[in-house]
């Protein structure tokens, strides 16, 4: 029951909904109940010949409003039995509009708090996960994580309050019948009602191991929109190498394992309802026999017209307890989504600014690396890492693949925080500065270009959404994407396709670089930003990375060393440390890894 009043937390304020919902359902459940005591009278005024007149009970303490009704509909029955009857159906007329007017408004009040539910939790789990620190996302499935935000907390939705409508309205509904049943006869009632904990006993029997299955569903689930989610991004993959057929099948057994667990899991569920309709069917026979004999007999003290108002709000009692039962079948597999949903929201990021952190406005003097190590779980990735970056400087890093590079470079926007060590900028460490106002100085230009799946407008403006038409042109000349995006169908409002892929790899990549100009930050970062190029490509791309440059702080990290070799400082990096650094003539004449490299460069090319 935690987690289910903890998934009940994003309701509030729930007293918006709670309280005009109660009353709605109360007066739809007062009516709807008041529907069913009108069955006596009518039968009076129709099949009865005659009609003992009751005297009217005076308010005196024990005023009994079905009693009042009763003596008022016999006065007129003995009187004209057909105005009695069209009283009667007036009544009814009235009553069920307004059972079915109030019963709309208490849906109403429901569906807006379900969805303000949702509209929460989905907010929640969405802010929580863009909170998440990068190294979560290189050890989760993308799938999981979408299936959590997506199917999951739709599941919790209408779980919880599907189940919060039925705790109320249900138990009430029940107790306004039981209500009626002990007023026409205490002793039947009491026995008649017998069938609730039996009914109750056997189906939490049949709906047992729900829970358990839910939470395979739910993961299952999740492995599908993974295997999706990465068939689709490797598309071209897939079909160069003929593994349709494999992947087919894999997501196919997939499938068929979710669904025989959704299989199972319905046959559970579908069994609660009949088990407990049977029940009450039993009891409504026993009712019916017993009641019969008795009116029959004339030995019993219950009239006709009694008896026939109890067997049919009898029969209505099996309704709010077939609910209560569907809804305790169904709030396991809520339980089992929320527990996923929720284990997302707890997840905290690694990376928070520490109580007090300073905001840092501009890039002075000097960004450096003192004694800097980092560890991937156990396995240590940077040893001793001492680097000094002066404002205006190009700095590159060069060395074998798997040195340590790029996880040197993610430590410069504070993806991560180094094992020990630190990392400081103009005299301040990292970890005293607020994350956001760090990597307000810095751009990124990756290997990858990343696009998103909106104009081209909008992806260079997406670090400064403010910005100008004529601002976003300037960038675009200077990145030497000017020319290509007024020759694409729509020029800067062409849409740009998933991940840019109705665009070249250069084209990509100079909006990329485009992107990174019009957030004109002072330091700027680039990851082997035309190592995926061909060589026209990579001319213009190097092109727009030199202006990018000009007049700004450069780290850059570089697949061709011809093009770095006008920095001012390059650091080569193996195995995790720092083994030469100096300008190009200076690691030249040393004779070390660096002109080793540079010598199998030039051989291959």
């Amino acid at each position: 029951m935690k987690i289910y009043f903890r998934l009940l937390s994003f309701a509030k304020p729930i007293e918006k909904f709670a309280i005009p919902y109660v009353i709605a359902t109360l007066l739809a459940i007062s009516f709807n109940t008041f529907l069913f005591t009108l069955l006596g009278p009518l039968m009076q005024a129709i099949f009865l010949e005659k009609c003992e007149t009751i005297t009217k009970t005076q308010a005196n303490g024990s005023w009994n409003p079905m009693e009042q009704f009763d003596s008022y509909i016999n006065n007129i029955i003995a009187d004209d039995k057909i105005f009695a009857l069209k009283i009667i159906c007036v009544v009814i007329v009235i009553t069920v509009f307004l059972a079915n007017f109030f019963r709309y408004f208490s849906q109403r009040y429901m569906e807006d708090l379900r969805v303000h539910t949702l509209l929460n939790l989905r907010k929640r789990v969405f802010d929580n996960v863009m909170n998440l620190h990068v190294g979560y996302f290189n050890n989760e499935r993308k799938g999981d994580i979408i299936s959590k935000v997506a199917s999951d907390v739709q599941v919790v939705q209408f779980s919880v309050t599907n189940t919060l409508q039925v705790v109320f309205k249900e138990p009430v509904q029940l107790l306004f019948f039981i209500g009626v049943l002990i007023n026409i006869s205490l002793k039947l009632t009491v026995f008649s009602l017998l069938v609730i904990p039996i009914s109750g006993f056997v189906i939490s029997k049949i709906v047992k191991r729900l829970k358990q299955q839910s939470t395979q569903s739910h993961q299952s689930f999740a492995k599908m929109i993974g295997f999706l989610d990465e068939a689709l991004g490797g598309i071209k993959i897939i079909k160069a190498f003929n593994a349709t057929f494999r992947i087919k099948e894999k997501f196919d057994e997939e499938n068929k394992f979710y669904s025989k667990l959704n299989r199972k899991m319905a046959r559970r569920q579908q069994l609660a309802s009949p088990v407990s309709q049977t029940l009450g069917v039993l009891v409504v026979v026993f009712i019916l026999l017993y009641g019969g004999i008795q009116i029959l007999d004339g030995t019993g003290d219950l009239e006709p017209h009694k008896f026939i108002v109890y067997l049919a709000t009898f029969s209505q009692l099996m309704q709010p307890i077939k609910a209560l039962t569907d809804s305790f079948s169904g709030i396991h597999s809520g339980i089992a989504a929320g527990e996923r949903v929720l284990d997302l929201i707890d997840t905290k990021p690694e990376l928070v600014n520490k109580p007090g952190a300073e905001n840092l406005t501009t890039f002075e003097k000097e960004l450096t690396f003192e004694h800097v190590d980092f560890y991937y779980g156990d396995k240590q990735v940077l040893k001793d890492i001492n680097i000094n970056v002066k404002k205006g400087s190009t700095v590159a890093l060069v060395g074998p693949s798997g040195g340590g590079k790029s996880t040197l470079m993610d430590l410069i926007p504070r993806f991560h925080d180094p094992k020990s060590g630190a990392v400081k900028i103009d005299g301040y460490d990292y970890k005293d500065l607020t994350v956001e106002s760090i990597r307000a100085q810095i751009g990124t230009v990756n290997q990858e270009s990343i696009l998103f799946n909106d104009t081209i407008f909008n992806n260079i403006a997406f670090g400064k959404p403010e910005a100008s038409e004529e601002e976003v042109i300037k960038a675009a000349k200077i990145a030497n994407a000017h020319e290509f995006i007024l020759n694409t169908e729509q020029g800067y409002q062409s849409f740009v396709g998933d991940r840019g892929n109705k665009l070249s790899g250069g084209q990509k990549q100079r909006i990329c670089i485009a992107r990174a100009v019009l957030a004109n930050p002072p330091i700027m970062l680039l990851d082997e930003a035309t190592s995926a190029l061909d060589t026209e490509s990579e001319k213009l791309v190097q092109d727009a990375l030199n202006n990018l440059m000009q007049n700004r702080t450069s780290i850059v990290i570089a697949h061709r060393l011809s093009t770095i070799q006008h920095a001012d400082v390059i650091v080569v990096i193996d195995k995790g440390e720092v083994v030469e650094t100096g300008s190009h003539s200076e690691l030249m004449s040393r004779n070390g890894l660096y002109k080793r490299l540079i010598d199998m460069q030039a051989f291959n090319d």
